[in-house]
């Protein structure tokens, strides 16, 4: 049996398959020249997410309180709002490139997320 090596996305970060720099994305969006020359905004499409941001335990008081203990609590997380498969743009600056199997690609940080484009679902409801 042949075991492949796993990319996992730690905390609230987002994997982005890099989109070529075109002024019309793949998904409609319009980026104007001047972000595409400065290489201030990009977009591409989220291949994997983190599990969000970690909640402190607030039952305990321990100086890292993120950290499981003993008490077989499970960790809970903020929920990430970037999905797989979903559009980002994002800024380009708080990316950092990394290559994977021969494959580009940009770890981003939620925080660094402009908008995201996502195909409708039936088993979601628009709003």
């Amino acid at each position: 049996m042949s075991k492949h090596k796993r990319l996992i996305v730690v905390g609230d970060r987002v994997l982005v398959k890099v989109e070529d720099g075109e002024q019309r994305s793949k998904v409609g969006l319009y980026l104007p020249p001047t972000a595409v020359d400065n290489q201030a905004v990009q977009g591409g499409e989220i291949v994997s997410t983190g599990p969000g941001l970690a909640l402190p335990d607030l039952a305990e008081q321990g100086d890292e309180p993120w950290r499981l203990t003993g008490s077989g609590r499970e960790a809970r997380f903020v929920p990430m709002q970037a999905q797989v498969g979903d559009y980002a743009l994002f800024f380009r600056k708080a990316a950092v490139e990394i290559t994977f199997e021969n494959e580009q690609y940009l770890v981003v940080p939620q925080a660094a997320l402009l908008a995201l484009v996502r195909e409708p679902r039936d088993d979601i409801p628009d709003y």
